[in-house]
Formats: C-alpha cells, structure tokens, sequence
C-alpha cells in the first residue's frame, strides 16, 4: 500500500463514515482523522462559553468576531491505549464521548456553516495531509480539503435508516432521546449540509457512491478495499 495514499470518504449525517474510515485506516495502517469531530469540539467549545450560534437565517446578519475565539481552540486527536483508536481532545480535556452527544448534533451544522470556523478548519485539515497517508471522514473532504485526494467515496443510506442506527447509538450510551428527535435531527442536518454557501456537501464529480442502507460494516469495508485494488492496479508503477 503507498503511504502517501489519502482517502477522503464525504456523505450525510450518521451513514457510518467513521466506523468505515476508522477500519480503513487501521487495515491500511493509515493515520484517522475525523473532521466531523472537529466541528463538534468547536461546537461543545461554543456552548460552553457562550459563543453565539447562528442560525441559518443570521449568518449574514451576525456581528461577532470569531477569530479571536478561534484562536482560543486547540484540538488534538491522542490513541487511546484502550481502544487503539483516536480521541478528540479540547484544550488538553478527552472530550471524545461528549461530543457525540444529542445537544451538540443539534447544533454542529449551525457551527460548520459560519464561514470563519471553516476557513481555520479546512486549513489545519489540509495540514494534515501535507505528508499523506491517511484516511479522513466529513462533509467536504473530497470536494474542498482533498480536491486531490487518491480515493474518494460518498456514502449515503436512506434517511429511516440512518435515524434508527443514530437512535440504537445513543440509546446503547444511555441517552435519553426520542426517535422522532433523532429522525428530525437527521433530516435538519441534511437539509443544512447541502445548502449551507460555505463547502456544502455534494458529490464530488470523481466520487464513488456507496450506498450501505443494506450493508454491513464488513460488506461496506470490502466494498471500498475493492475500489482501492482497482486503483492499485492502475497505478501500480507508483506503489
């Protein structure tokens, strides 16, 4: 496997794109970087200090100055030695399992859509890349942080679908959430994702789609493994 290879793997709201990227990564032997997560510690940061969220109707109208707040915000992802896999921290704080929660999903595609909190993002995002090697999930990886990128997929499920996954997830975790909360948490976000101005989410025009509404972690990692060979063979004088 080349170890400059970057996977940018883009789709909507709870399709798995993390499970999926976090086994490629750790089959391929690839750095993982979630952006998704990145946006919800901006977002967790904002709630607790009292930043200002904007709704889609403000962003043009909201007379605040995010970069001095911005700059405030340090995130890191640490292994974490129990599960191999990578936490967010905060400012030096394991902020991992409170940033999934419902409050910040209710919130992190108002964050992601001030066009300040992108900018800052997608920049750190393409410094992660620089070297290559790595596998990384979102929303506009494909389309704007790795126009480049050697593989990109695009996941989608059917809406339904995903909300009963997103409901199994949090109730397993002890969240008290409704099914109806969740359904219209995934439909709100999908409406925002794509038509916020700031990297709305869109197939990329070199993107394969993935749908796994029927698939398994294995079957969508195996799907992805395969597209991965077919670019392996035509590039081959390169690995």
């Amino acid at each position: 496997m080349h170890p400059r290879l970057i996977i940018a793997i883009d789709g909507y709201s709870s399709c798995g794109k993390s499970t999926v990227a976090k086994a490629l990564a750790k089959r391929l032997g690839l750095q993982y970087i979630d952006s998704g997560a990145m946006y919800r510690a901006v977002t967790l940061y904002f709630m607790q200090n009292n930043i200002p969220i904007p709704s889609p109707e403000q962003l043009h109208n909201l007379d605040f100055n995010f970069e001095p707040v911005l700059d405030k915000i340090h995130i890191e992802f640490r292994v974490n030695p129990e599960t191999g896999l990578s936490d967010v921290h905060l400012n030096g704080v394991d902020v991992e399992q409170e940033i999934r929660s419902m409050t910040i999903s209710e919130q992190v595609s108002h964050v992601s859509a001030i066009k300040a909190v992108r900018v800052r993002l997608v920049e750190l995002q393409k410094k992660a890349g620089v070297m290559g090697g790595l596998v990384m999930d979102g929303r506009d990886i494909g389309t704007t942080v790795f126009p480049h990128a050697d593989l990109k997929i695009f996941m989608k499920a059917d809406p339904m679908v995903r909300a009963e996954r997103r409901f199994k997830e949090l109730s397993l975790k002890g969240a008290e959430v409704s099914m109806e909360d969740v359904i219209n948490n995934v439909v709100g976000r999908d409406y925002e994702d794509t038509h916020r101005e700031e990297s709305p989410l869109r197939k990329a025009n070199d993107a394969i789609v993935l749908d796994n509404t029927y698939l398994t972690q294995e079957e969508q990692v195996e799907f992805v493994m395969k597209e991965i060979v077919k670019l392996n063979d035509s590039v081959k004088q390169d690995f």
